[in-house]
């Protein structure tokens, strides 16, 4: 994977290589960070980088510091434009990955939130496909359970929260599966190892609320939009059991860097007729259109560098 060529850092956009930490950084330490992750689409008939939907990001990344009580002098209209220096800075004419974190930065040994200096840092990379086999993927139901809203909040992007997600992912690779499904505490689907889901079942898109520990995923959000409005679907917010993920007739999976992952095998069980289905594909195509500022009437949420 390509490095970044410059971040946002201490107040300045320097070479990505002056971008450094010490080892005895707060953050690093204990997990107390927070970050963001939004993808940039390249256009290559228009010749224009679009991101996608940087003020939702960015509304999240900020409420995502709150919970760790940072305290940042940022909007998403001023870290928006952050970012578009640093996108100018960078030139690239290809799709990327933009991480935003917000980190505790005092060099001290001591586990707290309160009375530490709070800094922030934007990077971007080249970035393309996230889960490889996007349109057949075969996943598992993970033994590890997904952190609780009482112990870590899952609706916030909080880096040490992500060891959670580290264990599923490896354990389900390390198996010679694509991704994983976890369970709440109480048996409920909630998310993948890093990504939202949906499951397809008489006629309706389902997906766990947001009170199932989840990320408040705007990929999730976005998807909802397009199923309603383009392809005038029912969407249902509620617990999923287990075993509906082996009886369903599509099963997806959202998020800014899964992008729209179709699932046709749960433990080698075949999702519907084990193919991609209908509304699986169509609304990879509509938001790939969308992604890349080709659907004018989803303009608003692309920005365009």
């Amino acid at each position: 994977m390509d490095l970044p060529k410059h971040a946002y850092f201490q107040g300045k956009i320097v070479p990505y290589s002056e971008a450094k930490v010490g080892v005895a950084t707060h953050a690093l330490n204990y997990g107390t960070a927070v970050f963001g992750g939004m993808r940039g689409y390249w256009n290559e008939e228009k010749k224009t980088l679009f991101v996608f939907r940087p003020h939702d990001h960015f509304r999240r990344f900020l409420n995502s510091a709150r919970l760790l009580c940072m305290d940042l002098d940022f909007t998403p209209e001023s870290l928006t434009g952050i970012l578009l220096d640093l996108l100018h800075q960078d030139g690239y004419r290809q799709d990327i990955y933009i991480r935003p974190l917000a980190y505790k930065a005092d060099e001290v040994v001591g586990v707290r939130l309160h009375d530490l200096q709070d800094e922030l840092t934007i990077f971007a990379m080249p970035f393309g496909q996230y889960v490889k086999n996007d349109t057949n993927a075969h996943v598992t139901v993970s033994s590890w359970r997904r952190i609780d809203d009482n112990a870590i909040p899952a609706r916030g992007k909080i880096s040490g929260a992500y060891v959670n997600s580290a264990l599923i992912k490896t354990d389900a690779a390390r198996s010679g599966f694509d991704e994983a499904l976890v369970l709440t505490q109480d048996g409920h689907i909630t998310e993948g190892s890093a990504m939202n889901v949906f499951i397809m079942r008489d006629g309706a898109l389902i997906t766990p609320p947001v009170t199932e520990n989840i990320l408040e995923g705007i990929t999730r959000r976005s998807v909802i939009e397009l199923a309603k409005n383009e392809l005038g679907l029912t969407v249902i917010e509620r617990p999923i059991d287990r075993t509906e993920v082996y009886i369903c007739d599509e099963l997806l999976m959202t998020g800014t860097a899964a992008q729209i992952t179709v699932v046709t095998k749960v433990d080698h069980r075949p999702v519907g007729t084990g193919s991609m289905g209908p509304v699986g594909e169509a609304l990879r195509k509509m938001f790939g259109e969308a992604v890349r500022g080709n659907n004018p009437k989803y303009a608003h949420w692309n920005l365009a560098v």
